[in-house]
Formats: C-alpha cells, sequence, structure tokens
C-alpha cells in the first residue's frame, strides 16, 4: 500500500509540474506536437457553458492529490492549493502572450476541483 501511495504522490507531482508549464507556456505546447502551430488548442471534447478541457485536466489533479494524502493531515492545504491554483493559473492568461483569459476556463478548473473534493469528503469518506 505504501508503494502505491508513493506511486500516486509521483503522478501528482508530475501531473502538477506539467500542468503549470502547459498553463504558462504562451501558446500551445500541445498544439504545436500536433497540429505544428502553437496557435491551435487541441479541444478533447466541445465545451458547453464551461471548457471540459480545464475540468479534465483538474479532475486528473484533484484526484491524484486526493489519492496521494488522504488520511493525513495535509488534506485541506492540499485542497486549499488546488482550488487557488486553479485560480491563480488562469489569471496569469491576462500578462501570457497569444494567451487569453476566460470565466468559462476558470470556472472549468474550478468545477474539476470541487466535483474531485465533493466526491471525496460526501462519498469515499464516510463509506
Amino acid at each position: 500500500m505504501y508503494k502505491l501511495k508513493n506511486l500516486f504522490k509521483t503522478g501528482f507531482y508530475s501531473a502538477n509540474i506539467i500542468l503549470i508549464i502547459l498553463y504558462l507556456f504562451p501558446g500551445s505546447i500541445l498544439g504545436w506536437f500536433l497540429y505544428n502551430n502553437h496557435l491551435i488548442q487541441p479541444q478533447i471534447t466541445r465545451d458547453f457553458i464551461i471548457s471540459t478541457n480545464h475540468i479534465y485536466a483538474f479532475i486528473l489533479l484533484t484526484s491524484l492529490g486526493v489519492l496521494s494524502f488522504h488520511n493525513t493531515k495535509k488534506i485541506n492545504f492540499l485542497i486549499v492549493y488546488l482550488f487557488l491554483l486553479s485560480i491563480i493559473l488562469e489569471l496569469f492568461h491576462i500578462i501570457i502572450p497569444v494567451r487569453g483569459f476566460e470565466l468559462s476556463d476558470l470556472f472549468g478548473n474550478i468545477a474539476g476541483v470541487i466535483l474531485v473534493v465533493f466526491i471525496y469528503k460526501v462519498v469515499i469518506r464516510y463509506v
């Protein structure tokens, strides 16, 4: 069990670094690799009211974080960190060239964090 928890922590820290790099890069690294054009952002599924790419990214990051730190005293710090990270990274798009701040992206980030935290707090923790 200890090895599995360390694997989740490694995944969380790696995903955290990758997400920050993808967010702060002026343009789209994924668009550059996939389409040879840094101005095109790949879309996993269609956006509805909020950005689905951002929901998926923060669901993955928050899930890895919760699996890494559940049943520890650091879980509340992790939740605050992820919530603030979701806001701060999107706010950086105001000053990064070729990127733009969008409320739908911000709400997607926050929704991804809240969804996993809700499931953790209500379903998993009390079962």
